[in-house]
């Protein structure tokens, strides 16, 4: 079916095949993402959801497909391509420096200076304000003490800091989590959804990477599953159950198939 919204996608990848030697990763996957909104990618260990990301923000480049924003055809040949385009990723492992505090964790790679006799030198003061600001604002978080390690921080602090980082760019349009509540407990899970939340009103789009199917659910307007490297399906979270899904994931439900009562598939 075609989409409800007006104009171009903000993103759309199509016919993605990734091969790795003999070993087919991903064989003819189509995604579409719409700006304002929150496109969750589910599916078992190894259905391609990883290698899919990786292509979207240039780890990889795919074998065959096509990706296109706003309708205009882009190349990702590598990580810094996919930054200049406004695609950013968080990662399971966060990939802080616990040696460094929260704001030198924002702005790692991103440091902002000022010149000292003509010397430029770190500027730590507007970094430890404009950080504090943006995990307040954008993020609604509170560290305590913004000048402590990363390596003090709670589960749900860390994941923040590392949103934060990637929100430094101004121009981010996409944004990916990557099992953002993985490894945290119910109410450190419960303050990301809230953040997570707060970024669904923004104008990018999200993509989210989770087996926590009552997140997924929670949060996402879309679902989209991969199983053994292929598309398996898209739905409307609204429209959608768990069984469905979980249906579709473990290949007891074909697309095009619904749970009786569960709504109908709805192509990305």
């Amino acid at each position: 079916m075609v989409s409800e919204r007006a104009g171009p996608a903000l993103l759309e990848m199509r016919g993605i095949s990734k091969h790795f030697g003999g070993l087919q990763a991903l064989n003819g996957v189509d995604l579409t993402l719409h700006a304002g909104e929150l496109l969750a990618i589910v599916g078992d260990n190894g259905a391609g959801k990883s290698t899919l990301i990786k292509i979207l923000t240039g780890v990889y480049a795919a074998s065959e497909g096509a990706i296109t924003m706003d309708g205009q055809p882009v190349s990702i040949p590598n990580r810094r391509a996919s930054i200049e385009l406004g695609i950013d990723a968080v990662y399971q492992n966060l990939a802080l420096v616990d040696y460094l505090t929260a704001p030198e964790n924002v702005y790692l790679g991103n440091e902002l200076k000022r010149s000292f006799l003509g010397i430029p030198v770190l500027d730590n003061g507007a970094m430890r304000e404009k950080a504090a600001r943006l995990l307040k604002d954008r993020l609604g978080i509170s560290l305590g003490n913004i000048d402590q390690h990363a390596f003090f921080l709670s589960g749900g602090q860390r994941q923040a800091v590392a949103i934060g980082r990637a929100l430094i760019q101004e121009t981010v349009r996409i944004l990916i989590l990557d099992e953002p509540t993985a490894a945290l407990g119910p109410e450190e899970t419960r303050r990301m959804l809230e953040v997570v939340q707060r970024l669904k009103g923004k104008e990018m789009g999200l993509i989210m990477i989770s087996h926590q199917l009552e997140d997924v659910f929670e949060l996402s307007d879309r679902i989209m599953v991969l199983r053994n490297g292929r598309l398996a399906g898209v739905r409307r979270t609204a429209d959608t159950s768990r069984q469905e899904v979980l249906g579709l994931i473990v290949g007891s439900i074909r697309d095009g198939e619904a749970e009786a009562g569960a709504g109908s598939a709805v192509a990305s």
